[in-house]
């Protein structure tokens, strides 16, 4: 749901990177007033895998894929504030390093997938889970149903963008952004339950703090950009389908070249070793990053 550089333009993206920066903000304060914050290592390592699991486009109908957007998964493993901040970092790494989506954009991508995706999905699924009787699928329920809920939020503020902008009408994209990403969305809320169901057994229960919870999503952020990460569905996503079905689609010249945009390593000659090199260095580059953002946010309890 990364929207492209160029897509939108004028007042609208000043606003959408100062909201995003207040809300960014907002949640660096509550991470470190936070009484439960995950250990640097567990932050890190979801942080990767989230960057990793969005490289994995997977197929849904009509020529259009989607992908993880991790939200959900982010904000359950690690607590709300921490979960908005992850997902934040990828959504940063993955503009100015992979030149996927773009920096004028970075804003309303910031705001679309961080703040609402991992913020109102985090709270979305904690009140489910307060509102839910007890049972033993309780945590499920509430997880798949926030995921979903989080990317149909997500697309939503992502048409409303786009109509305020200019783009598309909002009686013209919403429901086309709406339906598409409805289907997207029970990708993510599988993925998300299998995912937490995994990376939670890894680590002592109700305690993110935990450093033991870092070495499962490590493994799996480094098979999915080394070994899989070639094989992701080549079709458009969601946003990219809806945007050239209205024909306002048009590729826009990067602010500044970097050798692995798109996620192809620019030299080498074969296209799975080129993307699998380009996950690799994301993966490490958001560890070795989220790993520098979570010690001074963590001090507090590791003091």
């Amino acid at each position: 749901m990364h929207i492209p550089q160029n897509l939108l333009d004028g007042p609208l993206c000043p606003v959408t990177a100062v909201v995003s920066g207040l809300c960014l903000a907002g949640a660096a304060l509550a991470a470190y007033r936070s009484a439960e914050q995950p250990h640097p290592l567990r932050f890190a390592a979801v942080s990767a895998f989230i960057f990793a699991a969005q490289m994995m486009n997977f197929p849904i109908s009509a020529g259009t894929s989607g992908h993880l957007l991790g939200g959900v998964l982010a904000s359950a493993l690690l607590g709300v504030p921490f979960g908005v901040l992850a997902v934040a970092l990828v959504v940063a790494i993955q503009a100015v390093v992979f030149a996927d989506g773009g920096l004028n954009v970075l804003g309303a991508n910031l705001l679309n997938m961080a703040v609402i995706g991992a913020g109102l999905g985090g709270w979305l699924r904690l009140g489910l889970l307060r509102a839910l009787p007890p049972s033993a699928s309780r945590l499920w329920i509430a997880t798949a149903l926030a995921s979903w809920g989080s990317i149909l939020l997500a697309a939503l503020a992502c048409s409303l963008e786009l109509a305020l902008d200019g783009v598309v009408p909002l009686s013209q994209v919403a429901p086309a952004m709406l339906s598409v990403h409805a289907l997207i969305g029970i990708g993510e809320a599988l993925i998300t339950c299998a995912a937490l169901a995994w990376f939670g057994r890894s680590a002592a229960v109700g305690a993110i703090s935990d450093k033991r919870g870092f070495a499962a999503p490590v493994l799996a952020a480094l098979l999915i950009a080394l070994c899989l990460s070639p094989f992701a569905s080549p079709l458009p996503d969601g946003l990219e389908a809806v945007m050239a079905h209205y024909q306002v689609l048009h590729e826009a010249a990067p602010l500044f070249v970097t050798p692995v945009a798109d996620y192809q390593w620019a030299g080498v000659t074969s296209e799975w070793l080129a993307t699998g090199l380009a996950g690799l260095l994301g993966v490490a580059l958001t560890f070795l990053l989220a790993g520098a953002l979570a010690l001074p946010l963590t001090r507090a309890r590791t003091a």
